[in-house]
């Protein structure tokens, strides 16, 4: 693996028990992140586009595939590799509510990671340590002794950003995390991330549905379909030139605030195949208006249409 890759994931599979069979959460994924870049992953909801990021992080476990952390394979660690990887590995989660414990003070929740780490020898460091990553992420030092319940979702939202950042990690997993927040926030979040990705060195893995957020966010953009990998490519080259038709459907409803402007929207009609043993095929067949027979038989994989742009269909460009 190269040096300048921090993540790399080979058919990473995560499948769950239903009643009906097994759900295809995600299946035969595989993608690589290089150190201090982002990867934007977008796509319908119950794409798995959160289930991927909690499968790397180890929060799920994974059915099958690899999953290499800085050319290590993390899927053979034990608990006491996993809870030292933690320091490395963070993720902040979509609702900046549910994700806080309501019985626990600003400050509280942003030294619980701190205490169990034991990266604070006194109390005194601790505090301190507290402080310097609430000026980091814009809290002012009299909101220490506040609840989640008292403070607004961009404020809620800067603790979860504080607490991922108390352990100093390389790797953020960023899990919808401006979805719930409404729109000046947004910017307001996303301009803080970006700052202290450039400041920290971080790399972000950032799951979104919302396209025009990722297109100024993102490095590279991957896009998943019912639980796989159907086109990643470069931001600017995915929205100059995107080749699968899923993709191009998506980056048509991308709403442009101009009256001048004419919407070409590509809508998408047919049944959504079942993530439950969904069998061979394209799974998006059924939505396609290329779709022809071969769709049916064999699933397509992926292949490069130009340096880093891969997609996988059957028909297009051939």
């Amino acid at each position: 693996m190269a040096d300048n890759k921090i993540l790399e994931v080979r058919g990473l599979k995560k499948y769950f028990n239903t009643p009906k069979g097994l759900l295809h959460a995600v299946d035969g994924v595989t993608f690589s992140i290089d150190k201090g870049k982002t990867l934007g992953i977008v796509g319908e909801s119950g794409c798995g586009k959160s289930t991927t990021g909690r499968v790397v992080l180890r929060l799920l476990e994974a059915t099958g595939g690899d999953i290499y952390f800085e050319g290590k394979d993390i899927r053979k660690f034990n608990k006491e590799e996993m809870i030292r990887l933690r320091e490395e590995m963070q993720i902040i989660f979509q609702d900046p509510y549910a994700s806080l414990n309501p019985r626990m003070t600003l400050s509280e929740t942003i030294a619980e990671p701190l205490i169990i780490h034991k990266k604070c020898k006194t109390k005194a460091e601790l505090d301190a340590r507290v402080l310097e990553l609430m000026e980091t992420v814009g809290l002012s030092e009299r909101l220490m002794n506040t609840y989640p319940h008292e403070l607004d979702g961009g404020r809620r939202q800067r603790i979860g950003i504080a607490r991922a950042l108390a352990l100093n990690p390389k790797f953020i997993v960023c899990d919808e995390p401006v979805s719930a927040l409404d729109v000046s926030i947004q910017a307001q979040v996303l301009n803080l991330m970006k700052d202290l990705q450039d400041e920290f060195g971080l790399t972000y893995m950032f799951i979104t549905h919302d396209l025009s957020v990722v297109k100024h966010f993102s490095d590279d953009i991957a896009v998943m379909y019912l639980g796989e990998l159907v086109e990643k490519a470069p931001a600017k080259e995915l929205f100059s030139n995107p080749v699968h038709p899923y993709t191009k459907a998506l980056l048509s409803a991308i709403p442009v605030a101009s009256l001048k402007h004419k919407m070409t929207r590509e809508r998408l009609k047919g049944e959504i195949t079942s993530p439950i043993n969904p069998g061979e095929g394209c799974r998006f067949r059924k939505r396609c208006s290329i779709a022809t027979d071969q769709c049916d038989g064999k699933t397509p994989e992926l292949r490069e249409i130009s340096p880093g742009h891969f997609f996988a269909c059957h028909l297009v460009g051939k």
